[in-house]
């Protein structure tokens, strides 16, 4: 008796044995099921529905002692408040979930120290994985997970000197096209609101403005260009400061969601009229700007593509099992950006 339950009080819990013989099938059916691997859709409903009526639940820590795996994947990312930090999230949880395995979000608030303090605590914790959005430009916080063998994923920045798969946008066409929107209705006066310059999108977007510019033959000029750091208070900031210093600027490019929020406000504050006296795109969450008057016209990333790129890589690499495969055999994924037109550039 002992052997088969385990008391709880008066209660006593199933144990995948009485599943077995609640449903029919075999152990190795239950046990794959239990372990996040393929069953056929009947089976799958007959073990969802035996674990609902006997109360069955699994003992992760006896599981994970057994298979050395805890089903659990680390997210590490600098801001739980930014929109495509939290769409990503989402986006990559609904995927795992539905492979069994379950997510720990730490959110490092931008910081260094904070985020290697997660990526340790995450390491500790036993993970079987760790999917980053990188704020360490030179990979030191991710070294020693690194050499657990353990999968590493990277969201929308790559690193030098990291070995691993790495999930983007195409962040210089997205900005390429986003300039030359604004080209083609005659701005030569456009000025960016970039990211911050040790940041691989940021660098990926600005040279996508100058590339964009030195093709339709105008000299980019530093002075149109100023860094925030991906912040509403820094679009405030960077956009009084670039109306200030430029007060023939006709048009402006804002690299990132939040910074677009604070143009836009920073705009508002000014008393500036969009379009009739500047041109705006802007970056991601078309909800904004819908909501906005005029609506925007606004580079969008696909978020969902990219979270589910994310998923499938990280479940990929585990259930291969793979340690220290060759550099290379990752993966650099780069999805393609769209542009959603609105009523805030102006024809000159």
């Amino acid at each position: 008796m002992i052997n088969r339950y385990l008391k709880v009080g008066k209660a006593l819990a199933a144990t995948i044995k009485d599943i077995a013989k609640h449903t029919g099938l075999g152990l190795a059916t239950i046990s794959s099921y239990l372990n996040g691997g393929n069953v056929r859709e009947a089976n799958r409903e007959k073990i969802e529905t035996a674990i609902e009526e006997l109360n069955f639940e699994v003992n992760e820590v006896a599981r994970g002692l057994k298979t050395n795996k805890t089903k659990t994947i680390g997210v590490v990312i600098p801001e739980l408040n930014n929109i495509f930090c939290a769409e990503i999230i989402t986006g990559v949880e609904d995927v795992l979930r539905n492979h069994g395995y379950a997510t720990i979000v730490c959110d490092c608030r931008t910081d260094k120290e904070l985020e290697k303090e997660a990526v340790d605590f995450l390491y500790r914790k036993r993970v079987d994985g760790i999917i980053n959005m990188p704020v360490n430009v030179d990979g030191s916080h991710l070294k020693s997970f690194q050499k657990s063998g353990k999968p590493i994923v990277l969201i929308d920045r790559k690193i030098n000197g990291i070995d691993c798969d790495c999930v983007l946008a195409d962040n210089l066409t997205a900005a390429k096209n986003a300039v030359k929107r604004l080209v083609e209705n005659g701005h030569t006066k456009i000025g960016m609101i970039g990211g911050p310059e040790e940041i691989f999108t940021a660098q990926e977007r600005l040279l996508g403005y100058k590339t964009a510019l030195m093709e339709a033959g105008i000299v980019p000029e530093e002075k149109l260009v100023v860094q925030g750091d991906y912040t509403i208070d820094s679009g405030v900031r960077c956009l009084e400061n670039l109306v200030k210093q430029n007060p023939d600027m006709t048009a402006v490019f804002v690299a990132n969601y939040e910074m677009t929020m604070g143009a836009v406000i920073g705009i508002n504050e000014l008393g500036i009229r969009i379009p009739e006296d500047l041109s705006i795109i802007g970056f991601d969450n078309t909800e904004f700007a819908r909501a906005c008057k005029p609506k925007l016209t606004i580079v969008t990333q696909p978020m969902r593509e990219i979270a589910k790129n994310v998923a499938q890589i990280i479940l990929k690499r585990m259930e291969a099992d793979q340690r220290n495969p060759e550099a290379s055999d990752f993966q650099v994924i780069k999805l393609q950006t769209d542009i959603v037109e609105g009523n805030s550039v102006r024809r000159i």
